[in-house]
C-alpha cells in the first residue's frame, strides 16, 4: 500500500470520526443554537474540498474508497443543512 493512501485513508477516518462524533453530540441534546450545527455543517464542507484533493491527487486510486467517503460527507452535508434550517425554523 502507498504511503499517499495510508495518509488518505487516515484522514478520511479522522473526518468522518469527526462528523460523527459532532452529529451524536448534536443529536443527544436539543439544539438550542443553530450556530453551533453551522461551525460543523462547515467543517464538513471544508472536509469535502479536502476529500476532492486528495481524490484528485492519488488520481482517484482509492479502490472506491475515496468516492464512498466523498459521497457521505456530501450525504453529512445535506443533513446537517436540513438540521439548521429545521433549527431556524423551530425558533
Amino acid at each position: 500500500m502507498r504511503v499517499g493512501a495510508v495518509i488518505v485513508k487516515s484522514a478520511v477516518f479522522g473526518i468522518l470520526a469527526a462528523v460523527s462524533l459532532a452529529a451524536t453530540g448534536a443529536s443527544a441534546d436539543p439544539v438550542r443554537d443553530w450556530h453551533d450545527l453551522a461551525r460543523v455543517h462547515d467543517q464538513v464542507v471544508n472536509a469535502i474540498q479536502e476529500m476532492e484533493r486528495a481524490r484528485a491527487a492519488n488520481h482517484y486510486d482509492m479502490a472506491g474508497h475515496g468516492a464512498r467517503a466523498e459521497d457521505l460527507l456530501r450525504r453529512a452535508e445535506r443533513q446537517l443543512r436540513l438540521a439548521i434550517e429545521a433549527a431556524k425554523a423551530s425558533r
